[in-house]
């Protein structure tokens, strides 16, 4: 029911394209991708960026049946699939137990109940309302955080920008009731390396609360800085991984606690997933590399227990982990793959490739050719690159259609990943 009621949202219309979380395709990096882009554009542009993050206060709780049953019927969705909506979030009861309660079930109104696999959707649908096109800037959101990038001239503009945005914001969430936690909210603003004055500290007061301008802002577990230097974030995330690895060893000394066949399981499937968070869409400096390698190394070498002095080559095929490097240009090549081959209505980094980029996906066409063909199910869609066009009749064979991975890898020598087994090194 999850996945058919996913494709009705996207076909008619009840989902925004910059909505992210709690749909299929989409994650955290794809959230942070499109910030980071839109960011960097409008700074090309000369303007001065800042963005505002929001988070809504008891969201799934606040979601009204009715009002989302009514979003559905005005975008023309079928009536049993309407039906069946509010049957799931109505006629609920629930009662407690412990010695001595009163076994009554009494009616409960929590909105839509969390631990469902459709609930995390339907309230992604119901905060749809409150996305609005903002000129020159972006309202992105994950779920029930949401960020307001504006841009102008000068900071001290964007800061009445701002107001304006958040007070349209809050009347459209009061109009669906919801509301957004104030005492949460977080303000940045973006600079360069080449910005030859100080970044504005102008602060910003929202429902009689003050917010200054932060240094570090961490939104959906990315540490964002005013430069978009990425080692605040891969420090923090080393500081975890090496707590992570300080507290199992300390509870599996050698000979006891973890036995040495799970030392590699562990090794793939907890450390470095702490570690690597965010790579897909970070690229780390020379120095923050040196210092993830070395922490790896210590892994491998944990791993494999080895001495000290072993040779650092060594300890990559003993153990079967591969150098960190490489599993970082990998994961960093299939969220290129999965950006690539994703359709452009759905996806919003999508969305910002140009057209004449080479792709896999059918569904890859430009904005405006989208626009045309809504409405007209007949309209020519333009031919993707991986579609060979008819043959002539003076021509009597096709020309060689190319391979994707070829053509993908050809876009660039530093895409290319050079090819490492354990058994071949062995």
């Amino acid at each position: 029911m999850n996945s058919r009621l996913l494709c009705v949202a996207r076909g008619s219309g009840l989902l925004n394209p910059h909505q992210c979380g709690s749909l299929a395709g989409l994650s955290a990096s794809d959230a942070t991708s499109t910030l980071t882009h839109e960011v960097r554009t409008l700074q090309m542009a000369g303007r001065k960026v800042s963005t505002l993050v929001l988070h809504i206060k008891g969201g799934f709780d606040n979601v009204n049946p009715s009002t989302l049953c009514n979003m559905h019927k005005s975008k023309g969705v079928c009536p049993y699939l309407v039906s069946w909506i509010r049957s799931f979030l109505t006629g609920r009861s629930c009662r407690l137990l412990y010695q001595g309660s009163p076994m009554v079930f009494a009616p409960g109104l929590v909105g839509t109940p969390q631990g469902s696999p459709v609930s995390p959707l339907l309230f992604v649908i119901y905060v749809s309302r409150l996305h609005r096109e903002i000129p020159q800037g972006l309202t992105l959101s994950y779920v029930n955080n949401f960020g307001l990038t504006t841009s102008s001239s000068s900071y001290c503009r964007n800061i009445h920008s701002r107001h304006r945005h958040y007070a349209v914001l809050k009347a459209r969430g009061a109009g669906l009731g919801v509301s957004f936690s104030v005492p949460k909210a977080e303000l940045i603003y973006w600079g360069t390396l080449k910005d030859r004055g100080p970044i504005s500290r102008s602060p910003i007061h929202l429902d009689g609360s003050v917010f200054s301008p932060k240094d570090e802002v961490r939104w959906l577990g990315y540490w964002f800085t005013p430069s978009i230097s990425t080692t605040a974030h891969f420090t923090k995330r080393l500081a975890k991984a090496q707590a992570a690895f300080v507290a199992v060893k300390r509870l599996s000394p050698p000979g006891l606690g973890l036995p040495p066949f799970l030392c590699h399981p562990f090794a793939s499937s907890l450390l470095f997933p702490i570690l690597s968070y965010g790579a897909d869409t970070f690229v780390h400096t020379a120095h923050m590399t040196m210092k993830l390698s070395v922490f790896w190394h210590k892994v491998q070498r944990w791993a494999t227990n080895c001495f000290g002095a072993t040779a650092v080559d060594i300890h990559a095929v003993g153990a079967c982990l591969p150098p960190h490097d490489l599993l970082l240009a990998y994961k960093r090549c299939l969220a290129y793959l999965r950006v690539l081959c994703s359709p452009a209505g759905i996806h919003p980094a999508t969305a910002w490739l140009p057209p004449s980029l080479l792709t896999l996906s059918v569904h890859r066409h430009a904005p405006e050719d989208r626009l045309l063909c809504r409405g007209n199910p007949r309209a020519r869609l333009p031919r993707p690159w991986c579609q060979p066009r008819r043959p002539a009749k003076n021509r009597t064979h096709l020309p060689p259609t190319p391979s994707p991975t070829r053509c993908f890898f050809s876009l660039g020598r530093k895409a290319a990943l050079p090819s490492w087994s354990p058994a071949s090194t062995c």
